[in-house]
């Protein structure tokens, strides 16, 4: 979804009138850091993309869909990108946000933590080519953005390295891959 423009922007320079153009905000997609517990500490997903990005190593991502919520989203990328349905899931207090060159455009992207077994298997779909659970350092260095980067630090500290903030959970008992049952 694209806002709509509040007005336009006049600004009076010292020789002239000048209008000024307003870079469009989006926030239609969705970002998923997926983690399984590791001993004493937890493990987190990463996808090797095929199509968008491709070489490069992600997390579960993906465009809101119709009347879908954002975490129903969540959802359901995680089950068509890796197969995987999880046993908890979590909102942050984590937006990315980043410049989008080709569409001149400022994507925002809520940032989501899901929760899955530790014996849970990854079937991928056609968007990537491989998968790699990693520690959360080992992550950060196969991550190509530093926005990522920086995403994975905060998650460790919050999800990993103490229990996550209740206030934060998501209710998914009634749902599978964001339908409701």
């Amino acid at each position: 979804m694209i806002l709509p423009k509040l007005s336009k922007v006049f600004v009076v320079t010292q020789f002239r009138e000048v209008t000024v153009a307003e870079i469009p905000v989006r926030s239609s997609l969705v970002f998923l850091f997926v983690l399984r517990a590791a001993g004493a500490g937890h493990q987190v997903l990463l996808l090797k993309r095929t199509q968008t990005l491709a070489g490069e190593w992600s997390q579960v991502s993906g465009r809101i869909e119709g009347e879908e919520k954002a975490w129903e989203t969540a959802l359901r990328e995680l089950k068509e990108e890796a197969g995987l349905e999880a046993e908890r899931l979590f909102a942050t207090d984590i937006c990315e946000t980043y410049y989008g060159v080709t569409q001149n455009v400022i994507n925002i992207a809520p940032v989501f933590v899901a929760f899955v077994s530790e014996t849970a298997e990854v079937a991928l779909n056609f968007e990537h080519s491989a998968y790699h659970w990693a520690g959360f350092e080992e992550a950060g260095e196969m991550v190509p953005y530093g926005g990522q980067r920086r995403t994975l630090r905060q998650i460790e500290e919050e999800f990993s390295r103490r229990s996550p903030c209740r206030h934060f959970e998501i209710d998914i008992s009634k749902t599978t891959a964001g339908k409701t049952r």
